[in-house]
């Protein structure tokens, strides 16, 4: 297949609805995208799709949470130092750019730096005073000061945050997965791959957690002869989920477990099985939460391997961030089978100093300090409507007492497969994307699977004879309401028409003929196999919900 195949799948797109460049009469910007009336049915389904897998076959629950968060929640996440990507900007032609996209590919960006061998690509000044640049959207809350904020760059921080009450919800039972899908924002500095790299885009994240001295998953056994494509960054090979865990190729079932949940979406979606793999992360590039990580990558004819899921353990720093900034109690408990008799370190509050000496926040800081789990006794302070307050020593006491014990607090570990939708999408149109040649003219067909078409038939009359136009839309009109999407065409001959629905990936096409009006027959065509057959007009609905799985 030619090179120039990304800029074949954009045109297509943009011709038959798929994707436009959006702002496009504006002069466009880059890293965002339309969604057309195609596009935006076929990225439906593959977040359907998805849900079906995370949902219902793991049992997950799934939240929605702002696409706006406060920018205390990202500082403990970690996001406001470490999201960032290291920048040079040229004086000459005033563009920034990302130091690791422009520099040789044999070379490493510290190397480039030192050596002072960085131009920038469009008018060849030498760049210097590279320097990190954060990558989220900022924004303020409300009028005049207001409350500092970000536009997310996940969607894991509203999960995280909720966690206390999504463990109440789950019957305080472990483990348990909680799903969101929804926008995510980053300002990418130059960003060059058309769909692969935007600054608005869809994702699709789970975030489960476990008991950390048990990240076993209750459907491995099920599933733990089935082989995972791995690349060890020197070859591919095949390994089984049980092998692969066994020689701590991967650290642990959960994680090994949903690398093959990942696997087996992506295959069912329409990915190709030869241009997939899983890449482990050196320590040198994890993520400043995960302890181990693996990439889902797919292979594109332009770009080449593509990240387009992270499969990361996240061990407990999330949590374990926003206990240390909220003192909200965000852990999990370990029931003991007997009871146990333990020391326990209190703080005891003395409200005859506190009241005089911070008056109205008196009852809530002395709240707040009964919940405090003590560890270290050089420093108390407590948050009180977003102001970090420190408590002078004369304010408590700290008492020893012993307590009765049900068992032990603990915080849980997080398993996250985070899909990155837009990707996927794009992906399913270049591994779908077929040229021919019909009649000494290119043909082109989108082999996307049933599942993910947007427009599951088409439906012809054969030729404008009010009679068969009748049939055809009560064909049409009956497939729809039995929530089969159809495409009603009686433009053109009917070799176009097939034409126009091979290209936009319709798997199956009816044609109303004169022969229909004999014997209440018509004629259903494959998309891959071209084979045709005569079908009764009453089995059509049950054939079409049986073929595409409803």
């Amino acid at each position: 297949m030619p090179q120039d195949i990304y800029d074949k799948i954009m045109m297509l797109a943009k011709r038959r609805g798929y994707i436009y460049p959006s702002f496009e009469i504006y002069g466009g910007v880059a890293g965002f995208y339309d969604y057309g009336p195609l596009g935006s049915q076929l990225k439906n389904n593959v977040e359907n799709l998805w849900r079906s897998f995370f949902l219902l076959k793991d049992n997950c629950i799934e939240i929605n949470t702002p696409t706006i968060t406060l920018h205390d929640v990202l500082k403990a996440s970690g996001h406001v130092e470490e999201f960032t990507d290291l920048t040079v900007d040229c004086e000459k032609c005033k563009r920034s750019y990302k130091v690791e996209d422009i520099i040789n590919d044999n070379i490493s960006v510290e190397q480039a730096l030192r050596k002072d061998k960085i131009k920038c690509p469009t008018c060849g000044k030498k760049l210097k005073d590279a320097h990190p640049v954060n990558l989220m959207f900022s924004t303020t809350i409300g009028a005049g000061e207001g409350r500092a904020a970000f536009l997310r760059p996940e969607t894991a921080q509203g999960i995280f945050t909720n966690f206390h009450l999504l463990y109440r919800y789950n019957r305080e039972r472990l483990p348990f997965g909680v799903i969101q899908i929804g926008k995510g924002y980053r300002n990418e500095i130059s960003p060059r791959q058309g769909m692969l790299r935007l600054r608005e885009f869809s994702m699709a994240e789970a975030e489960v957690f476990f008991d950390p001295e048990d990240k076993k998953h209750h459907n491995f056994d099920s599933v733990k002869d089935k082989e995972l494509f791995l690349f060890d960054n020197e070859k591919e090979f095949k390994i089984s989920l049980e092998e692969a865990v066994d020689k701590k190729i991967i650290n642990n079932q959960a994680l090994a477990y949903y690398m093959y949940l990942t696997q087996d979406f992506l295959l069912s979606a329409g990915v190709d099985s030869k241009k997939f793999r899983f890449r482990k992360h050196g320590s040198g590039e994890l993520a400043h939460y995960a302890t181990e990580c693996w990439d889902t990558e797919l292979y594109s004819m332009r770009f080449g391997w593509i990240e387009c899921v992270g499969i990361a353990d996240r061990s407990a720093y999330d949590l374990n961030a926003h206990i240390d900034s909220t003192n909200v109690d965000m852990y999990a408990m370990k029931k003991f089978d007997e009871p146990k008799v333990v020391k326990v370190k209190k703080i005891v509050p003395k409200m005859n100093v506190m009241g005089p000496f911070f008056k109205d926040k008196a009852g809530k800081i002395k709240d707040l300090l009964e919940k405090i789990d003590v560890k270290d006794t050089k420093k108390i302070s407590v948050e009180v409507d977003g102001e970090i307050i420190e408590i002078p020593e004369n304010c408590y006491e700290i008492v020893e007492t012993k307590e009765k014990m049900m068992g032990e607090k603990f915080v849980p570990h997080v398993i996250e497969p985070s899909f990155g939708i837009d990707r996927v999408v794009y992906f399913l149109l270049e591994h779908n994307y077929a040229e021919i040649k019909k009649k000494g003219e290119e043909y082109r067909i989108l082999k996307l699977t049933p599942q993910m078409a947007p427009i599951k038939v088409g439906v012809f009359p054969l030729i404008g004879d009010k009679k068969l136009v009748d049939i055809a839309k009560d064909i049409d009109k009956n497939l729809r309401n039995a929530g089969v999407e159809t495409y009603y065409d009686d433009g053109g001959t009917i070799g176009r028409r097939y034409a126009r629905m091979d290209e936009i990936g319709t798997p199956f096409c009816i044609t109303v003929d004169h022969d229909t009006l004999e014997d209440n027959t018509v004629t259903v065509r494959d998309r891959d196999t071209t084979q045709q057959e005569r079908m009764k007009l009453g089995q059509l609905v049950s054939y079409f919900q049986k073929r595409l799985e409803f």
